[in-house]
């Protein structure tokens, strides 16, 4: 047991004396105590009181116990910025749950607690969490290390989670903290290289309640900083000095460091710093990347709990078996589970952190020496992330899942490519890279980015949305520059290129508001870092897997003979007879609720010949319409009919349906013609029903199918599954994410198949999140959201009904030309490009009055058409949903 005495360590002392003379009063009398109902026993009781904090600041706090008499451990559990206890009520329910005594509190300025919001001010926020442990020492409930000093670990998540750095480095009875997606300095995190992060330092405020909820000197220095667009030195050491890296060399506990990797506010490189600084003071440190942060993404709020659980019953309570995970994990995300449409999540481990520059691998990048512009005013800027748009999902989401949402101007980036890669390469780390700067500006600001740019005319993919911004002092007289990118974890595929882009502006940052032409060239390779000691977790493959098609077809044998003693199905309607699939207002509801739904109201028609391509992002109830369409659960509310048969479970319609769901299950050993003449015979069907050749023709497996599937490869796996749905050549296919895990070529084959199956009459529906990849195999196009349907019909009409349209000319138009195109009523705006002008229109335009204009203004006009892909169309129609 430590033996440690509260207040030995320097400053701290004097200032825990003073609160233990104060003994922090309690106004609310003795609380008002009441008992949550809990799933399993014991119930969780819960008190509320009000405790004064000195300087008249009253701290809102709840305290929570569950089970027998006896002392435990505590925890403080502290909540995000712009919430309150509120928040961490489940969190603090389940720690209680497992033993500990919980305390929760809103901070200064939030929820019902007063004073002013002092972003973790070491006497503000932080000297509360002293007397917080104060008062945990004095409960009969608290374990005790020695009087006054509980047994006491702390954490949170973001504004909470610096409140744990802060509180191990500030009271020496804190014995274990496990911080989350939170920063280790605020200066550095908000000001990166002296750039203002004017987007996130906005929303600071704002979620904070304005700028007089803040402490006068914080809302003095924001209103500078807004003002100027840089940070002066007194505004960075206000920051410092709240800042975990202010005391770096006194924590010194335990300490589980979880970081999002969706996370344009406080990156990867934050909790890296926080790992070496608490590292090198002697303390066990584990690292935890998750899939969310504050740009969204999956917060695995399950898997975190578990992890921070054990990891306090093995520092708090010395439980010596508790497994406390790896060093280092980060999850990595492939594909989509086809059950619940949500993206699938992987664990890579290794023993021990590798940090962010592990295993550096040089690839070369080519492009000369390149100039580029800063515009006046900064405007327009470039895009990366935008923040506020977090929660289950995000930009980072969909740029984890494949899409690219990012946008540089022509004029004001440079960009340098490598040549395609040889073979996959798994990003891992921050890639550094040495640049010349020269500017006809004494100071440059860079955006610096690093895509992930696909074959063809695939957009290119920013992993995580993020960007570095660059200040480059004295750039008249030309720099040499040392970039050190956003630490990410990515996969970037076979094929693919790495592309360097500097660009003048980013959306999130204030950038130099005096036009300036910068130019750049490269000085070495890029370095990537790969982490090689990394282990990521095979997919799981328990022992049903290898039975489930030989049960399944059992099962749906024995659902055949029953069906209809259960259910009496409508009949047939003759009308619908030669239509695929027409469903009309199907519904379904989420367990156990009343008003949610995964599917509402949802009605379309699939005809013959079509490849319709099912889409929406997750959680648009894409997989349960798929789940209900091939009779796997019950609507409840509306009708689906497959060649006018209604669909039910085991309905012999569904004999018509071919089905490939990833993850098909195949015996090992068997080659991959004899695990589909198994899985046909399993049917009892004839033989010769089977049309096994000509399946397999379609598939292009080849001589692949004498091997055993053990030797397969991603992609054959794939064309196996996929020739087992078409056995029997149905009338309709239906294929969930059919690419996932393949490569370009893979890819490009896939489609073939499925245009070449379509092309003999039958129908595909397939549902992907490669949009670029629908807009070139499928026909006809259903988007989903939040469970309705949003839009329906033909690829080219909805592509095409965008409100930007792209002028052809035959030479160059001159600035004050299109500044009168842009002036013309109904013209939203105008961008100049290197196929003539990119027009959006406003409400009252329209592309007839638009041309006659256009030509009225002598105009070159040479051609006129839409300008909007696949991808332009989808995230207009789901709008932030996405």
């Amino acid at each position: 047991m430590d033996l440690r005495l509260p207040g030995l360590r320097g400053p701290r002392g004097p200032r825990r004396l003073l609160a233990a003379v104060a003994a922090v009063a309690v106004l609310a009398g003795a609380g008002t105590w009441t008992a949550v109902a809990s799933d399993d026993p014991p119930p969780v009781h819960r008190t509320d009181r009000v405790m004064a904090a000195g300087d008249g600041v009253r701290l809102d706090t709840s305290y929570f116990t569950a089970g027998p008499a006896g002392r435990r451990p505590a925890v403080l559990l502290a909540h995000g910025f712009g919430g309150s206890k509120a928040d961490v009520r489940a969190q603090a329910e389940r720690l209680a749950e497992d033993g500990y005594a919980v305390l929760t509190w809103s901070a200064r300025g939030f929820g019902g607690s007063t004073g002013k919001i002092g972003l973790n001010d070491p006497d503000g926020e932080v000297a509360d969490v002293s007397r917080l442990i104060d008062w945990l020492a004095g409960q009969p409930q608290v374990e005790l290390d020695a009087k006054g000093d509980p047994r006491v670990g702390v954490t949170g998540a973001s504004y909470g989670g610096a409140a744990a750095l802060l509180a191990a480095g500030h009271d020496d009875r804190v014995d274990a903290i496990a911080p989350a997606i939170t920063y280790w300095d605020l200066a550095d995190a908000l000001f990166p290289d002296g750039v203002f992060k004017k987007l996130w330092a906005g929303l600071f405020v704002t979620s904070g309640g304005g700028c007089d909820r803040f402490e006068p000197r914080l809302c003095r220095m924001y209103e500078r900083a807004a003002a100027s667009g840089t940070a002066d030195a007194e505004a960075r050491a206000l920051l410092r000095a709240r800042s975990p890296s202010a005391v770096a060399d006194r924590i010194d506990v335990p300490t589980l460091l979880v970081q999002g990797q969706s996370d344009s506010l406080f990156p990867l490189g934050q909790a890296d710093e926080a790992a070496r600084a608490i590292r090198a003071n002697g303390a066990p440190v584990d690292v935890d990347w998750i899939a969310g942060g504050h740009d969204g993404g999956d917060p695995e709020t399950d898997r975190v709990h578990t992890r921070v659980r054990a990891w306090f019953d093995r520092h708090l309570k010395g439980d010596r078996d508790a497994g406390t995970g790896p060093a280092f994990r980060v999850t990595r995300t492939g594909g989509v589970d086809s059950t619940d449409g949500r993206a699938r999540l992987r664990g890579a481990t290794a023993d021990r952190y590798p940090g962010l520059r592990g295993g550096p691998r040089d690839i070369p990048l080519t492009g000369g020496e390149q100039r580029f512009d800063n515009p006046p005013g900064g405007t327009p800027p470039a895009v990366s992330a935008l923040p506020g748009l977090g929660g289950q999902g995000g930009l980072a989401q969909l740029s984890s899942l494949g899409v690219g949402v990012s946008l540089d101007f022509p004029g004001q980036h440079a960009r340098f490519d490598s040549a395609p890669l040889g073979s996959g390469l798994r990003v891992t780390g921050s890639p550094t890279v040495t640049v010349h700067v020269r500017s006809t500006g004494d100071e440059a600001v860079l955006f610096a980015k690093l895509y992930d740019v696909g074959p063809g005319s695939a957009r290119p993919l920013l992993p995580s949305q993020l960007v570095t911004p660059v200040r480059v002092e004295d750039a008249r007289a030309g720099q040499d520059v040392t970039i050190t990118l956003p630490a990410i974890d990515h996969e970037v595929e076979k094929g693919h290129r790495l592309r360097l882009v500097l660009a003048s502006t980013d959306l999130g940052y204030a950038s130099p508001a005096a036009r300036a032409t910068h130019t750049v060239s490269l000085v070495g390779d890029l370095s990537v870092p790969t982490a090689p000691g990394l282990a990521t977790a095979a997919a799981p493959l328990p022992a049903w897997v290898w039975w489930l098609p030989l049960a399944g077809a059992l099962i749906a044998a024995a659902l055949l003979l029953t069906g209809r003693r259960r259910t009496t199905a409508p009949a047939p309607d003759p009308s619908l007879a030669g239509v695929p699939l027409q469903i009309t207002g199907l519904s379904k509801r989420y367990a156990g609720s009343a008003d949610r739904y995964a599917v509402r109201d949802v009605s379309f028609r699939v005809e013959k010949g079509q490849v319709l391509g099912l889409l929406g992002p997750n959680g648009a109830g894409k997989t349960t319409t798929l789940r209900m369409l091939m009779g796997l659960i019950r609507p409840d509310a509306g009708e689906i009919r497959l060649f006018g048969h209604a669909v039910r479970p085991g309905a012999p319609v569904l004999s018509r349906v071919g089905a490939f769901v990833e993850g098909a299950g195949f015996l090992p050993h068997l080659s991959g013609r004899e695990n589909l003449e198994l899985y046909w015979r399993a049917t009892g069907r004839p033989p010769e029903d089977a049309h096994l050749d000509e399946a397999l023709r379609i598939a292009g497996l080849g001589d692949a199918l004498a091997r055993a599937v053990r030797t397969y490869s991603q992609g054959m796996r794939q064309r196996l599954a996929l020739a087992q749905a078409m056995l029997g050549l149905p009338e309709l296919l239906i294929l969930d994410e059919p690419t996932n895990g393949l490569d370009p070529p893979q890819i490009r084959e896939m489609r073939e198949v499925m245009i070449r199956y379509a092309a003999t009459g039958r129908t595909v529906i397939v549902s992907s999140h490669l949009l670029a990849e629908v807009e070139q195999s499928c026909t006809h196009l259903v988007v989903m959201d939040r469970g309705r349907l949003v839009q329906a019909g033909p690829v080219g009409e909805i592509i095409g009904s965008g409100d930007t349209l792209l002028i052809g000319t035959g030479v160059p138009v001159a600035e004050p030309l299109a500044e009168k195109v842009a002036a013309l009523p109904g013209v939203a705006s105008v961008v100049h490009t290197d196929d003539g002008l990119l027009i959006r229109l406003g409400a009252e335009g329209t592309a007839s009055a638009l041309v006659a204009e256009l030509v009225r203004l002598e105009v070159p006009v040479e051609s006129v058409g839409p300008h909007r892909r696949l991808e332009d169309a989808f995230l207009t129609l789901i709008g932030g949903s996405a």
